[in-house]
């Protein structure tokens, strides 16, 4: 007899710590919709496991994992030594992504219950991860007008081909009705995206004259109390209509170009995540089509709300320059939570006498903008925001780098959400694996 794939396995090993992790989870939400009929299943444990310790190893790919199902002794140990295809594999990462979604904060009460994971303060950061999906394959509203007119001439001469075939002359190899349904199967993506590129500028549209009428009421306001009019320059209304440069792309609809560091743009979404001081593991997720951080923060504390209170409290959120606003230390403020957000860019070599200059008197009656400033002046202060930098970052660091996921393999706002809820829960699964060694 063989021996068994335990033995091959060291005690000590992430894909022993992942299966009793997966174990210890409630997985009803996903073996309660097998209607028990048609040809065996896997169990949910199994296929769950198996992608688990893929995205905490860098094996994203569903035929990667087929076939390391036979070449790895970790994920021989992993599987039980079944060998799912990658139809199956990639099915279920599909159908179960909600469920997964819930699964992240079960394992983040594991964490609590391990010791491994305190609340207290939280820092929140955002960063650009690539759709699946080419910015080359992009469509402005410009060019889309422009082919849809080359199309339609198209269209009217080849039906003019065809009702004169006997007289025009034709090419050699030149099929007139594979070429008309080629064109009109064309016109109809085009006019299914300038529709939708159309939709979004009618949203965007409503939405700043939303803002334009309530920065001319504050003029109107301000007016009337010192009779003075404001100085600058008065706000200019909304275009109403799509822009020339509005795009869709035709891959993935709901991505969007958006600014990657180093320069350059690429198709990308912008993946939140709040990552707990200390221990490094992310308690809160959220993926937007918005390339700004200032409108991430408030969904976050809700997210941050959200957490059951057997986890522990949030103390502190600690966030960058792009994060700050008044209203986003305001809904801190009255969430209880302290922010500590950077006002601005602070210049790299401050002068020694700044550095250790004694912060300002904090004034009477602080508004939560003025007693932040203040304390982002202390030396209590600023020994909390220098952990922001090592905090989150070391997270998408690995992530990226080390792990090397850079990439969605899904497409949709809300598949690439419950991928990234994956990708986080495996990395927490792994720090965790890290985080038990040293305690």
């Amino acid at each position: 007899m063989p021996p068994s794939v335990d033995e091959w396995l060291p005690q000590r090993h992430l894909a022993r710590f992942v299966a009793e992790v997966i174990e210890g989870l409630d997985l009803w939400a996903m073996t309660g919709s097998y209607r028990g009929s048609g040809e065996a299943s896997y169990h949910p444990q199994v296929l769950l496991g198996l992608i688990i310790y893929g995205y905490a190893t860098g094996v994203f790919s569903s035929r990667k994992l087929e076939r390391a199902t036979y070449d790895s002794v970790a994920l021989r140990f992993v599987a039980a030594n079944q060998h799912p295809d990658h139809d199956t594999i990639a099915a279920f990462r599909r159908r179960f992504l909600p469920q997964i979604e819930t699964l992240f904060v079960q394992v983040l009460g594991v964490a609590r219950e391990m010791g491994v994971l305190k609340l207290g303060t939280v820092a929140l950061d955002g960063t650009k991860l690539h759709a699946n999906a080419s910015r080359h394959s992009a469509l402005s509203y410009e060019h889309a007008t422009k082919i849809e007119a080359q199309l339609k001439a198209e269209v009217a001469d080849l039906m003019g081909r065809a009702e004169a075939a006997d007289q025009a002359d034709v090419p050699d190899g030149m099929q007139v009705p594979e070429e008309l349904a080629l064109r009109e199967k064309r016109l109809a993506a085009i006019a299914r995206a300038k529709a939708t590129i159309e939709a979004r500028a009618k949203e965007r549209h409503a939405r700043e004259q939303a803002e334009h009428d309530a920065r001319m009421a504050a003029r109107a306001a301000k007016t009337a109390a010192t009779g003075k009019k404001p100085g600058g320059r008065e706000p200019q209304p909304p275009v109403a209509g799509p822009l020339p440069t509005d795009q869709l792309n035709l891959t993935d609809e709901e991505s969007r170009i958006m600014p990657v560091a180093g320069g350059g743009f690429e198709q990308c979404y912008n993946a939140q995540a709040a990552v707990a001081a200390g221990s490094l593991l992310v308690v809160a997720t959220e993926v937007v089509q918005a390339p700004n951080d200032k409108q991430q923060l408030e969904p976050m504390l809700g997210k941050l709300a959200g957490l059951p209170n057997a986890l522990g409290t949030v103390e502190a959120l600690l966030a960058d320059n792009g994060y700050f606003s008044e209203g986003n230390v305001n809904a801190c403020a009255a969430a209880g939570i302290e922010p500590v957000i950077a006002m601005g860019r602070d210049a790299h070599h401050p002068p020694l006498d700044e550095r250790f200059a004694e912060p300002p008197p904090l004034p009477e009656n602080p508004t939560p903008v003025e007693a932040m400033q203040h304390r982002l002046r202390t030396p209590e202060g600023k020994k909390l925001y220098g952990l922001r930098k090592q905090t989150p970052e070391p997270v998408f660091g690995i992530i990226k780098s080390v792990l090397g996921f850079r990439q969605f393999l899904l497409r949709g706002l809300d598949k690439v959400r419950g991928e990234w809820s994956l990708v986080t829960m495996a990395w927490n699964i792994k720090r965790m694996f890290v985080l038990a060694e040293v305690n």
